[in-house]
């Protein structure tokens, strides 16, 4: 199809505000998340939704709309990662190791407890998130878009005798498309604006709680009446906090004496105790209480050393995938693991 097609048949989509009903009907492939120890709960499946290439175009013009126009509204906290252009993972996890370093050096202790949303885009109300959009003044044709694009959804699962039939989406954002993300990102970013005192980062559905003060003890404190607060705001806005995926950790320095695992963190209810962590993984990478790179980079290495064996295995001497397949294989495989 020539390009001048495209952009006449999209650009009424976009003046209009308007998301056709045959865009929002997509196939939702199950796969299962890796690394857990049986599959016989829903939670442990996760659905990426194949979507039409015009509704994919479509979606990433809005995307890029809502990214320009979420800077200037205010949509997006300063201190929320990912979906957003020039700022990843990356900029996170070294935003925090910057902010403890400078807290160590004030003298103070510093303890940060890392949350995970769960469900995540499952739960995005559109009436919510349109509603958080018009209280920022963004352009009628935005907010009607997206009203068009997360409502009447249909979706047609694919597992194992499944009966492939197109069932109403009355809740969410699909999973797999280029502006979900940024939708949920516009939705959650809220929950910074409610929590008082100390640092609150996250990287979409991650979020970091950083406290200091002159005891590991106080940190509890304040981490506590921040998670309260962070939780009735969720339950506002129908998302709760997995309870696997939280973890605590007190950093030290060589100053530090005296037992750090006597101070766990209570949350909800005193049956729901989570101990500090001597390794925690966010977004990736591996953070020790002393702030060591050491252990990151051992995992990084054997992972990719594993990986290198993999391809060596593909690539025998005088047999096997051509020099370049071995090259491209590298690039896609090692490099990632090890950048």
């Amino acid at each position: 199809m020539a390009p001048h097609l495209i952009l006449d048949l999209l650009s009424p989509l976009v003046a209009h505000g308007f998301h056709p009903p045959a865009l929002k009907m997509a196939d939702g492939i199950v796969l299962d998340k890796p690394g857990k120890p049986s599959y016989d709960s829903p939670s442990y499946f996760r659905v990426i939704v194949l979507l039409q290439t015009f509704s994919k175009i479509l979606e990433r013009i809005m995307n890029s709309r809502l990214s320009c126009v979420g800077r200037v509204a205010g949509l997006l906290d300063p201190h929320k990662c990912g979906s957003l252009a020039g700022l990843s993972a990356s900029d996170a996890t070294s935003t925090l190791t910057h902010e403890i370093r400078t807290l160590q050096m004030a003298g103070r202790k510093v303890s940060t407890l890392f949350l995970d949303i769960k469900g995540g885009f499952d739960n995005v109300n559109p009436l919510i998130l349109c509603r958080m959009l018009k209280a920022k003044a963004v352009n009628p044709y935005l907010v009607s878009w997206t009203r068009s694009f997360l409502t009447c959804r249909t979706c047609r699962l694919h597992y194992q005798g499944s009966p492939k039939i197109l069932a109403p989406v009355n809740v969410g954002t699909p999973q797999g498309s280029p502006v979900s993300p940024l939708l949920f990102v516009i939705y959650v970013s809220c929950l910074h604006h409610e929590v008082p005192q100390g640092l609150t980062l996250s990287y979409v559905d991650d979020f970091g709680l950083t406290a200091s003060s002159t005891s590991y003890r106080r940190n509890i404190q304040s981490l506590q009446r921040r998670y309260a607060v962070l939780k009735a705001r969720g339950a506002r806005l129908g998302v709760g906090f997995s309870v696997p995926k939280t973890e605590l950790i007190h950093w030290r320095t060589n100053r530090d004496r005296g037992p750090v695992s006597l101070a766990p963190i209570h949350l909800d209810a005193p049956r729901l105790i989570f101990p500090p962590k001597n390794e925690v993984r966010w977004l990736g990478y591996w953070f020790t209480p002393s702030l060591s790179t050491t252990p990151h980079f051992t995992k990084r290495l054997a992972k990719a050393q594993a990986a290198f064996v993999a391809v060596k295995r593909l690539s025998p001497p005088g047999m096997g995938l051509p020099r370049f397949l071995c090259h491209r294989l590298a690039s896609s495989l090692l490099f990632p693991i090890l950048s």
